[in-house]
């Protein structure tokens, strides 16, 4: 047995180079820490395929009954490293940004269908892959320093990472004021909706991991109950959107993108809720109107499908939008938000009425390219229950 005091660090597979995934290994708990603190943690291909490998190994040895997933430094993880499609997209080279996706929701899949309990302790920024790599798994810690967000449509992109799956199955329709206006959450509204299962506060955090990696049971109600013994229910602050449900469910639930800022509009006639509505509508304006239409049918497909169909899906419309051959608003909100840093971009089509039913249609169609296939998911065996409600 292993000394529950002395972790093991298991060997890089970088060359040498900084290990941008840590490994402790206690008693039957292994701990996965992402190490990229200067970048917020966000997911190269390599700690994409290392993450991969470990939760693989870990899956197949009985000795193992628990993972824990942390970040180092003040994020957990601020999505995908976003400098290499744009790089890829510039050169032409779709095809690498079609195996990172891959790789990244094949991981995904693993994660949202693992037979063991994951512990995803967020304690900082949550943002986009970094998403997709916790909300997935069994057990999501926030911390008062947790901000969640999916800020995908200011960028021309759509909220992805089995996305669809998960923010459709939030109370009400806040899944569809999330993912469209890229609104932060903090750990209290986490907690609310549902995105996280517990919260605790960020100085219990060391005692917490303490009692965690004593635990020799893949029971989820056992480890539960241990994270429960660490957890407060925190008050929502006063300006928290989770206060705003009963707008958000008259806004958001409507069928169009039209519709649903129509419906602010008259809703900002009530001075109460005047500057919330106000911003809002601004978020929603300034983002790409491609990808809230693309990011609106996909939230509301997802609330009758299971993850395994939500990934496959969102890997085909991803694909589309690396190859550019719709539109460019892509790399327009790469320039805009990562590039130049003037937050202006010039969308195209440059307003929602612009954007025809059609248009969305386009992005489900096959690639016209035969090296390229849809997504196709490992086979997965043996799974608890929870796991196969997700099918």
């Amino acid at each position: 047995m292993l000394s529950s005091t002395q972790p093991i660090k298991w060997p890089s597979c970088n060359n040498g180079e900084t290990d941008e995934v840590l490994v402790e290994e206690r008693g039957s708990v292994r701990t996965f820490i992402l190490n990229r603190p200067k970048l917020l943690n966000a997911l190269s291909f390599q700690m994409i395929s290392r993450l991969t490998e470990l939760f693989y190994a870990s899956d197949e040895d009985s000795n193992v009954k628990m993972i824990i997933l942390k970040g180092h430094g003040r994020a957990f993880c601020a999505g995908g490293d976003l400098s290499t499609p744009f790089h890829i997209i510039c050169q032409g080279n779709w095809q690498l940004g079609a195996n990172y996706l891959r790789e990244q929701y094949t991981l995904i899949y693993m994660i949202a269908t693992y037979r063991k309990p994951q512990v995803s302790i967020l304690n900082g920024i949550v943002m986009g892959g970094g998403a997709g790599v916790s909300i997935h798994g069994r057990f999501r810690v926030a911390t008062e320093k947790s901000v969640f967000a999916m800020p995908e449509t200011a960028m021309g992109l759509f909220p992805d990472v089995g996305s669809s799956y998960f923010l459709s199955r939030l109370p009400g329709f806040f899944g569809e004021y999330a993912g469209l206006t890229g609104s932060r959450l903090d750990g209290a509204a986490m907690l609310a909706c549902g995105l996280a299962t517990h919260f605790v506060s960020s100085d219990k955090l060391p005692l917490l991991e303490q009692e965690l990696v004593k635990v020799s049971t893949s029971d989820p109600d056992a480890i539960s109950a241990i994270i429960s013994c660490f957890s407060d229910i925190p008050k929502l602050k006063e300006g928290s959107p989770y206060h705003k449900m009963k707008i958000i469910d008259r806004c958001f639930s409507r069928r169009t993108i039209e519709e649903i800022i129509s419906t602010l509009e008259s809703e900002a006639l009530d001075k109460k809720e005047e500057d919330w509505i106000s911003s809002t509508i601004q978020l929603l304006k300034k983002s790409s109107p491609t990808s809230l239409k693309i990011s609106l049918r996909l939230i509301r497909e997802g609330r009758l499908q299971g993850v395994d169909s939500c990934l496959v899906r969102e890997y085909r419309i991803f694909c589309h939008v690396l190859r550019g051959e719709f539109n460019k608003d892509i790399l327009e909100g790469f320039r805009a938000i990562l590039i130049e840093k003037d937050r202006n971009p010039k969308w195209d089509p440059s307003r929602v009425e612009l954007v025809r039913d059609v248009d969305v249609d386009r992005y489900y169609t096959k690639i016209d390219d035969e090296d390229w296939e849809d997504l196709k998911l490992p086979p997965r065996s043996y799974l608890p229950p929870h796991a196969i409600t997700k099918l």
